[in-house]
């Protein structure tokens, strides 16, 4: 039963840590990232349909990305939902692929994406750590109950604590990996 607990607080850990990759797979760091584009959806035939499963997306150059529809004639639908989207990239369309050239960030901008990098950070931990004070409530919920005894209880708490400072530590990482990549001129 202790090790379920501990399984469960784990998983919830690492789930912390790849939503925080995730989410910071989405900040533009002036370099093209194929997982810039991963929330744009576009209708295709009435279906609103995710880019990257309608589209092949490559990149050409370090800050571009170059945009292949499958099907040439939802290239003006793909612009559209490109300019409709929250990137404040214009795209470039040619034709037969749509290109988006990301600009090259200001200092100002890189230090104000290092402080959002921060943020997603401490919510990731705030997230680990709860998943902590959940497992640690449940062992002492099975002591109070009788199923395990004090002994278990301090093991127990100490290997929750060594995963969520291994959590955490990964969490730092991702985190100043982003960073750095960030204020990289």
């Amino acid at each position: 039963m202790a090790d379920q607990v501990l399984t469960e607080a784990q998983e919830k850990m690492e789930k912390a840590a790849e939503s925080l990759q995730r989410e910071l797979g989405q900040i533009r760091a002036g370099r093209a990232n194929a997982s810039l584009l991963d929330r744009i959806s576009v209708v295709y035939y009435g279906v609103p349909t995710p880019l990257n499963q309608m589209a092949s997306i490559t990149i050409p150059e370090a800050r571009v990305l170059m945009v292949t529809p499958f099907d040439k004639t939802m290239l003006k639908e793909v612009e559209k939902s490109l300019l409709a989207s929250d990137l404040g990239i214009t795209p470039t369309n040619d034709g037969s692929v749509i290109r988006l050239v990301l600009p090259q960030l200001t200092e100002e901008r890189r230090k104000e994406l290092a402080k959002d990098v921060k943020k997603s950070a401490e919510n990731a931990k705030i997230a680990v750590r709860n998943a902590r004070r959940d497992a640690m409530d449940a062992y002492k919920k099975q002591e109070k109950a009788s199923e395990i005894t004090e002994d278990d209880l301090k093991d127990s708490e100490k290997e929750i604590q060594a995963a969520t400072d291994a959590s955490i530590k990964k969490l730092d990482e991702i985190a100043a990996e982003k960073e750095k990549e960030l204020l990289e001129v």
